[in-house]
């Protein structure tokens, strides 16, 4: 599934196309996404003017003058900014084309992504209203970090991936902060000393920074708005290497499965 830095790195790559300029043209060739695109959607944004593309934790916001448009990933899901003439594919879904003559296309095989339309605050909405904080921002720090796991039993690395605690912190970023701060993925959040809580919170930071600067992860379906692969996969530590050497300690890096998600490190470097 696309994680933060993929949708960040997607947010970036679709905003010059699109920021000022007309919706002149919607198609929608399949509704059945994760929940079918209202039938209202396209006479709801035709003519309008794209004012700003911002990011809330794994969803897309594409405002416009009246209403926003919410859009999320996914497990295969990729948005592309292509020309007019461009033929669409299987599994590609819908298009949004505007004045220039470019045209946003959103693809998804597994049809988990969707694309919801809301005339009201979006940040309001109920995917939206009950989210945390940012992992970039400066309401993530180790003080937040660190109140928030007192008294948690839960493993520290299910504990950082809740939406609840801070968003976009997904598996494969879990893992390699974890790696980074030297904490054991299974060591209960409450455990987690105020040094360590700085030391996590420092490696989320420093792990979603890099791997936007490099455009995400690819593992499986995942390109950016111009179909080009996220190379963050090249430099990760831990994830997806179980049984091969740690890059720093040399021993072998140990698989798990921890809430039904495979989960990655290193027995001598984390504890």
């Amino acid at each position: 599934m696309p994680e933060l830095p993929e949708v960040e790195t997607t947010r970036r790559g679709i905003a010059p196309a699109l920021i000022g300029k007309r919706v002149t043209h919607v198609v929608v060739r399949d509704r059945r996404l994760r929940w079918p695109i209202d039938r209202h959607f396209e006479a709801a944004i035709t003519h309008q003017i794209v004012r700003r593309i911002e990011r809330r934790a794994k969803y897309i916001l594409i405002a416009f003058d009246q209403g926003t448009l919410i859009l999320h990933l996914g497990m295969s899901g990729s948005l592309r900014v292509l020309g007019a003439d461009v033929p669409p594919t299987a599994h590609d879904h819908w298009d949004i084309q505007v004045d220039s003559g470019a045209v946003l296309r959103f693809h998804d095989p597994r049809r988990f992504g969707s694309a919801v339309w809301t005339e009201a605050n979006p940040l309001e909405h109920k995917l939206l209203a009950k989210l945390a904080p940012e992992p970039l921002s400066d309401a993530f720090d180790a003080a937040y970090l660190h109140r928030a796991t007192r008294k948690r039993a839960v493993a520290i690395k299910q504990f950082i991936m809740n939406s609840r605690v801070v968003v976009g912190v997904g598996n494969i970023y879990a893992s390699e902060a974890l790696f980074r701060a030297r904490i054991a993925p299974r060591r209960a959040a409450g455990r987690i000393s105020r040094a360590q809580a700085a030391a996590l919170t420092r490696a989320i930071k420093d792990v979603l920074a890099e791997a936007i600067e490099i455009g995400g992860t690819t593992l499986r379906d995942y390109v950016n708005a111009d179909g080009i692969p996220g190379y963050f996969r090249q430099k990760l530590f831990v994830y997806e290497r179980g049984g091969q050497s740690c890059r720093v300690c040399k021993k072998p890096v140990k698989q798990f499965v921890q809430g039904q998600r495979s989960t990655y490190w290193c027995a001598v470097c984390q504890r």
